[in-house]
């Protein structure tokens, strides 16, 4: 099994408020998660996922956001950007001074 970041972010049509957001972060806390969009129209959370290819890490990561909006009790808003990154990959980001 490899260790993977999930980033994922949805899109609505209104912003978001802090305790929207902290209650999101505290959803997602025990998946290694932090989450972001305090004051934008945005909400996002990244999550560590154990899988063995990208695909399955996407949808172990797709599974825990979709979770933690629940948990959270926030509006469902569409998907609009996903980020998958291996620890390999990531490694090899932070070597490569990206």
């Amino acid at each position: 099994m490899i260790r993977w970041s999930v980033g994922i972010e949805a899109e609505g049509d209104r912003i978001m408020e802090l305790d929207e957001v902290v209650e999101l972060a505290d959803a997602v806390a025990s998946s290694g998660g932090i989450a972001s969009g305090i004051g934008t129209n945005r909400y996002g959370a990244q999550v560590v996922v154990f899988a063995d290819d990208r695909e399955s890490a996407l949808e172990k990561g797709r599974e825990r956001f979709v979770e933690a909006v629940a948990q959270a009790g926030l509006p469902v808003f569409p998907i609009v950007r996903v980020e998958v990154v291996s620890e390999d990959e990531d490694d090899d980001l932070e070597r490569s001074g990206r």
